[in-house]
């Protein structure tokens, strides 16, 4: 797909406050590295992963999307009202019905005639929101609009560390493929889009390729979707 009247007015981005590293987590899985004699530092030499980021106990992603929406807006020298749509990307989301879309809309005090949507679709969900609105901003359809993301990795670490301690039956291979879980962290990023028409920038989207390899459809597959609210 190609563009001519797209334009990438201004990001926005929000960083959780607490900083884990990888040296920490390891600490907490002593019992299973005296078990298998291994050292501490093992996950930040197969990852690469010193640290990462977590929002704090009790936050929910429209929170940090939220927060990187506005600095989007601030950052276009935007006000709500200019916004046409807003798309919200991440495979964290408060709940799974209404629309994680629907609270940070509320949250940014966008307009009625705005529609909102969730897209989902793993580490690919915030590229797909861009050619989305992308593809809506050539039509005709809004003028500007609005992708959010916002990751929150807390329970799937708190819950794989939980998991492997437990796991009384925990071999080598198993605990090596639950490293991946280890290493993801928390942030929340915002894009504005806008039509050459009104646009400032001179920055522009020119285009996107989109190709389906679902063959690999069992490759890290997470858990149902439980919502980050109340005690589920």
């Amino acid at each position: 797909m190609k563009y001519n009247r797209v334009h990438l007015e201004a990001f926005g981005y929000a960083l959780p406050p607490e900083v884990v590293t990888s040296e920490q987590i390891e600490e907490r899985l002593t019992p299973i590295y005296d078990r298998f004699g291994l050292h501490i530092g093992r996950l930040e030499l197969m990852t690469g992963i010193r640290e990462r980021r977590l929002w704090p106990d009790g936050s929910v992603p429209s929170d940090g999307s939220t927060l990187a929406g506005r600095k989007a807006l601030n950052n276009a020298e935007l006000e709500p009202d200019d916004i046409d749509c807003l798309l919200h990307t991440s495979v964290s989301r408060d709940f799974l019905e209404p629309a994680t879309a629907a609270v940070v809309h509320h949250n940014l005090d966008l307009p009625q005639r705005a529609p909102y949507f969730d897209i989902s679709n793993a580490c690919l969900g915030f590229v797909n929101g861009m050619l989305t609105l992308g593809n809506m901003i050539e039509l005709g359809q809004v003028q500007r609009g609005l992708v959010v993301a916002s990751e929150h990795s807390r329970k799937l670490i708190e819950s794989t560390i939980a998991q492997l301690l437990a796991n009384e039956s925990l071999d080598r291979q198993v605990f090596k493929n639950a490293f991946a879980s280890l290493t993801i962290g928390s942030g929340a990023v915002a894009l504005v889009l806008a039509h050459e028409s009104v646009a400032k920038s001179e920055h522009k989207l020119v285009g996107g390729v989109a190709r389906s390899a679902t063959e690999h459809n069992d490759l890290c597959r997470g858990s149902a979707d439980t919502g980050f609210s109340g005690d589920a």
